[in-house]
């Protein structure tokens, strides 16, 4: 069986949200509950990122 050869140098895409900034993980859950205090669906996708870098962070 003939050896492969396997390129390290790329790397897979990050699963933080892009969309975040880098933040703590106190700020995160500061901006999420300023978030979440006034309904408001046009922030849905700030809320779905604020939840999933934290999803991220306590894997």
């Amino acid at each position: 069986m003939p050896d492969i050869q396997i390129d390290r140098s790329h790397r897979g895409p990050s699963i933080l949200p892009a969309d975040i900034p880098e933040l703590s993980d106190d700020e995160c859950i500061a901006c999420l509950a300023r978030a979440v205090e006034a309904p408001d669906s046009a922030r849905l996708d700030e809320v779905a990122a604020l939840i999933g870098r934290l999803a991220v962070a306590i894997e």
